[in-house]
């Protein structure tokens, strides 16, 4: 064989490789289903900022808001599988599955697991002045008038607005689950009386409880949150086995190589891990949570399964 081509040959080989080991040599893009300026926005930036010193290129968070999280998703998809185009899946996107009949993208089977990023409990809360001082009160308000009390939250099919439904199942009650279209009219009604409880992430009714206008009863997950260390978990209030936490998480599009991916989570492992990025997160109410890459794509399909069963037994139409 001329030497030549056996040169050509060999590079044609090693590109693959080569390309691997230099990744990222330009930006990589990293599109979100979530308008500018929610919880999964402001962790995504923090992310990215990081990322982009630790691995010296820019890290640039698209967001691609829509139903779903479709137009996101797709968009991930349409950059190919280099390495360059990332995305957010949440526990939203474990939701979807469930929720639609044509998702237009498939989670598990087109995408592959990065690491996680962080994770939030949902906050249960009233009116400051009102009359229920603990979650029991309510449980108790509602056991003794079914079907006289409302839980406010935003949108159907959201994380939030399941996991009031999966409240009301798990804690025997006839609440009715009032969806409102922003976390700002949801706190509203809380205030006038409108709904006996919202729920909805503590960041955001943060100033508001800090002023004694709302009050906090519970928090989502199995345990006490930093964020809100005088509120008891809901299974604590009165609910056993009631464990409902949220989380985001960096995926990527099948066939990225694996190097892309190790690289990857060793730079989220170690940025995440950093002091000031706990701090960063721990500001807007979330809990840095590196993975490996085995452990959030297992949190996937646990999450896929049990949300499809909340949707399926609440009745909720799919989309």
């Amino acid at each position: 064989m001329r030497p030549l081509v056996l040169i050509l040959l060999l590079a044609a080989f090693a590109a693959p490789n080569v390309h691997a080991q230099t990744w990222p040599d330009h930006p990589v893009r990293i599109t979100i289903p979530f308008a500018p300026g929610g919880i999964a926005d402001i962790t995504s930036r923090i992310l990215a900022d990081r990322l982009s010193r630790k691995l010296g290129q820019n890290f640039i968070i698209d967001n691609q808001q829509s139903p779903g999280g479709i137009t996101a998703a797709r968009a991930a998809l349409a950059g190919g599988a280099d390495g360059y185009t990332l995305t957010l899946f949440t526990n939203g996107t474990a939701i979807s599955v469930g929720m639609f009949n044509n998702l237009r993208y498939d989670p598990l089977k087109e995408f592959q697991p990065v690491s996680g990023i962080g994770y939030f409990d949902f906050a249960f809360a009233t009116a400051g002045d009102g009359p229920y001082k603990t979650l029991a009160d309510v449980l108790k308000a509602a056991k003794e008038k079914p079907g006289a009390l409302n839980i406010g939250t935003v949108a159907i099919g959201s994380t939030q607005n399941l996991s009031a439904e999966l409240f009301k199942a798990m804690a025997r009650v006839d609440m009715r689950v009032v969806p409102y279209r922003t976390t700002p009219e949801l706190i509203v009604a809380a205030m006038r009386g409108d709904v006996a409880v919202i729920v909805d992430s503590p960041a955001s009714m943060k100033g508001n409880l800090d002023d004694g206008k709302l009050r906090a009863l519970a928090i989502s997950g199995a345990v006490h949150s930093d964020y809100l260390p005088g509120a008891p978990s809901v299974a604590e209030a009165g609910v056993p086995g009631f464990d409902v936490p949220s989380w985001n998480a960096l995926f990527a599009p099948a066939g990225v190589s694996p190097k892309i991916v190790e690289t990857l989570n060793t730079a989220i492992t170690d940025v995440l891990n950093a002091p000031d990025t706990k701090k960063a997160m721990f500001d807007v109410g979330i809990t840095a949570w590196p993975t490996t890459p085995a452990e959030i794509g297992a949190k996937l399909k646990t999450e896929i399964a049990r949300w499809s069963d909340v949707i399926a037994k609440a009745g909720i139409e799919k989309q």
